[in-house]
């Protein structure tokens, strides 16, 4: 691939952008806001002139209700050899293009499993996508040459090919990512009206059910309108779960005995459940999940105190797996959160106390 089209300059198509540019591929940005254009072109991710003729492949990043208007556009005036898209939904899109006569033989469906809270070209980053998985929904039509053009794209932002079914996608995303996102904002809208007092309460296990629920709610009105019935039917599920839940927690308030047990057995289930299927979640690297030791350390809010703790700890010759820092309310400190391997753990606290960090149980 030599030269590129990026169709749609937000974060993701700006990321993808930057990604093809800083490893030598000519890239040409569009956008229905040229203003849009011209800020992921001062960023360094291409420029915003019009290719003299066709380009290698032309990447759409547009929102999915307009993925197969765009795309058709571009097909149609011959702008590049291969045709990808970026969209979270893929069944929609490609039915759209054959119900429209197109051939399908230069497009192949595309779906990067990474994004942030922010959208915009000021949010991208060249390495959004790296060690992220990318969709890949090639079909027995596509193009070989197409595909090793997808496979490149997704080398070059050095993401993790994943092939799949296009409508098999739709409902793993409705699982992983879309069903979460509505789940999540509707425990942040619980805190929309709250007392203060009890906002202030708020510590790292609600911070990380809300976090997603600071997206731009216009992105997800177009993601969740394209992938409707998935998302209903799991959101179905879930309701049922709610309602089996409540019914458990009512019979806890029972002043009969063998009420108050089925209820107790109801919350066990649900909670045993849960922990059934968050042990599934991927860890490290992608890997199976790894129980880690946590060795908790105070430190106060200061510049360089992440920096010393991760040297003490390479000085200590532990590596750190996994962080996590839950920040202390109206206080200038905080509680990092170290996960290493079972082993290590000793060895880690031992050489942190040694120098100075105060050690939480």
């Amino acid at each position: 691939m030599r030269t590129a089209l990026v169709i749609g300059t937000g974060l993701i198509g700006t990321s993808a952008a930057l990604a093809l540019s800083q490893r030598g591929v000519a890239v040409h940005l569009a956008d229905h806001d040229p203003e849009q254009a011209r800020t992921a072109a001062a960023l360094g991710a291409g420029t915003d002139e019009a290719p003299d003729g066709p380009v290698d492949l032309a990447i759409v990043a547009a929102p999915p209700a307009h993925v197969a208007d765009v795309l058709a556009d571009a097909m149609r005036r011959g702008a590049a050899r291969g045709y990808v898209d970026v969209a979270s939904v893929k069944g929609g899109p490609r039915r759209e293009l054959q119900e429209r006569g197109l051939d399908l033989a230069p497009y192949i469906g595309t779906h990067p499993m990474s994004g942030r809270e922010r959208s915009g070209p000021l949010a991208a980053t060249g390495d959004l996508f790296e060690g992220r998985p990318w969709v890949l929904t090639p079909t027995r039509d596509t193009d070989t040459e197409v595909l090793n053009l997808a496979l490149e794209l997704v080398s070059h932002c050095r993401a993790v090919p994943v092939v799949m079914d296009a409508d098999a996608h739709d409902r793993a995303v409705a699982l992983v990512s879309h069903m979460p996102h509505l789940v999540s904002s509707m425990v942040a809208a619980r805190l929309e009206h709250a007392e203060e007092a009890a906002v202030r309460l708020c510590g790292q296990g609600i911070r990380d059910v809300t976090r997603i629920a600071a997206s731009d709610p216009r992105m997800w009105i177009d993601i969740l309108s394209a992938n409707p019935g998935p998302v209903a039917d799991l959101l179905t599920d879930v309701a049922a779960d709610l309602e089996e839940t409540v019914r458990a927690l009512r019979a806890l308030q029972s002043s009969d005995e063998d009420k108050r047990r089925e209820g107790s057995t109801g919350i066990e289930d649900v909670l045993r459940r849960g922990n059934a299927g968050q042990v599934r979640v991927p860890g490290k690297h992608g890997s199976a999940p790894r129980v880690y030791e946590v060795v908790p350390v105070l430190i106060d809010d200061q510049p360089g105190q992440l920096a010393r703790i991760f040297a003490d700890a390479e000085r200590a010759g532990v590596n750190i797996e996994d962080v996590r820092i839950e920040h202390a309310t109206g206080q200038q400190a905080g509680l990092v959160q170290l996960m290493v391997e079972p082993k290590a753990a000793p060895v880690l606290m031992a050489g942190l106390r040694e120098r100075g960090w105060a050690i939480r149980q």
